[in-house]
């Protein structure tokens, strides 16, 4: 044989077993893993999961933030004009990072971080298991190199475990073991609980959560309650009438309003003897919802679809800290039983009262601070809001964010759950969040919207 063929023969059969591995491989793979429905999946599964499970809307706050955050901070590495919210987030050391000269493909370890941290902090594990069974078995198929697949996974659920690690210093499980709240029903303007289930209050150790992005729970207090008063003619009875009144006199549009935004994750329906537990979507997982619609409307990519749920999640969470703030602060009473007691002792609210004090309208609280944040990314534009069809309530047009948000400030008098000062002190306070969030977390490294390119 001649020498040279001999020389290359051994090169030329190893191109032949190497070349056809490496053409096996789709070059694709890195464009199609950037589609923005894996994550909107992720974010919806974990919202069922939440509703499934009847967490109550302020640690429904939590796990939408801790795993938007993972999810985000997954992605980044692999979009170089966006920044790590390390330092920014209370707390927040810098997270893990890619190895030097590897491939990644970073929507696949984000997607993994996402649900890592979605799993451990619901109950369900399994849902969030059937639904990574689905995504990472779409991502296989994109045929990317086993090598890529198996580091990024391991990326993800480095940036998981760091997040989860982090999560750890909030003194949420320190608030699990505190005693109740004590209830004051001797003191006349102290809320106490309200029918149907009488429950205790919810949650009253909630403000002392670590906060997101703001300094302290306390850093933006929301204005107090009108001084009270059970005399006729007082501001505060006026008010308690409108209340009373304008239940009394319901349109079926406020009706129909009051319901679209009740957004109870666990209404007790009382007939006759039975009581039975209807589970529904929390206010929280509604604006995130409503968040995904608008990076639907704009055909964001993945990274703006992660800016945009980290950033809309961080306000709601700190949101509901700062109207948990309020609520104990003043501990007020609701209106249900400020007319029962006073006005008319057999009137009842339209939508049943939730269980912690009245101060302020948690719910107008983080609509304010949502659509801020939504304003802000996305400008006023308008939307349609399909929420509300898996309950059998047809979608909603709004003009603006600001609108809707305005709207849920109204749908609790309508409801009938708080005093108009009450929805009106929390919207203020929660675009007052929203607008120090937008202030404080900065996503690109030379600032921009999401509209922007």
């Amino acid at each position: 044989m001649n020498t040279k063929f001999k020389f290359l023969a051994p090169i030329m059969i190893a191109l032949y077993l190497v070349l056809p591995a490496c053409e096996q491989y789709n070059k694709d793979y890195a464009k199609q893993a950037e589609n923005p429905e894996f994550m909107h999946a992720g974010v919806r599964r974990i919202m069922d999961i939440i509703r499934h499970d009847i967490f109550p809307p302020p640690v429904a706050s939590r796990i939408h933030a801790y795993s938007a955050i993972a999810a985000y901070e997954a992605l980044v590495p692999g979009f170089p004009e966006y920044q790590s919210l390390a330092g920014q987030l209370q707390d927040l050391k810098p997270c893990p990072q890619p190895e030097a000269g590897k491939d990644y493909c970073y929507p696949l370890a984000s997607i993994n971080a996402m649900l890592i941290v979605g799993k451990q902090l619901v109950f369900s594990e399994g849902d969030i298991q059937e639904l990574e069974e689905s995504i990472f078995d779409d991502f296989k198929k994109m045929n990317m190199p086993p090598e890529v697949y198996d580091r990024s996974m391991a990326y993800g659920a480095a940036i998981a475990k760091h997040i989860l690690d982090w999560s750890k210093g909030d003194n949420y499980a320190q608030t699990r073991s505190a005693p109740k709240f004590t209830i004051d029903t001797k003191i006349a303007d102290r809320w106490r609980p309200t029918p149907p289930a009488y429950s205790d209050a919810l949650e009253p150790c909630w403000p002392k959560i670590r906060c997101w992005v703001l300094d302290s729970a306390g850093q933006f207090l929301a204005d107090p309650p009108i001084p009270f008063s059970t005399v006729k003619g007082s501001k505060f009875y006026d008010e308690a009438m409108v209340v009373y009144n304008t239940v009394k006199n319901l349109t079926p549009a406020q009706d129909s309003t009051a319901w679209y935004w009740d957004d109870n994750p666990f209404r007790m329906d009382v007939s006759g003897h039975l009581m039975m537990g209807v589970k529904k979507i929390a206010p929280g997982g509604h604006w995130m919802n409503i968040a995904t619609q608008a990076c639907r409307k704009r055909n964001d990519d993945i990274i703006r679809s992660a800016e945009t749920y980290v950033k809309v999640s961080c306000a709601i969470a700190d949101g509901f800290i700062s109207s948990w703030k309020a609520k104990y602060t003043y501990n007020l009473i609701r209106p249900e039983s400020y007319i029962n007691q006073y006005i008319d002792p057999e009137w009842t609210p339209l939508i049943q009262t939730p269980p912690f004090p009245e101060h302020t309208s948690a719910h107008s609280t983080i609509s304010g601070a949502a659509a801020k944040v939504l304003t802000d990314l996305y400008g006023d534009i308008p939307f349609s809001d399909s929420t509300e069809m898996e309950f059998g309530i047809p979608p909603r047009n709004f003009n603006s964010f600001n609108q809707a948000a305005d709207q849920v400030a109204m749908s609790r008098l309508y409801g009938g759950i708080h005093y108009p000062w009450g929805n009106e002190a929390g919207l203020r306070n929660g675009r007052i969040v929203g607008e120090y969030v937008l202030n404080k977390l900065k996503t690109r490294k030379s600032g921009g919207k999401i509209g922007q390119q």
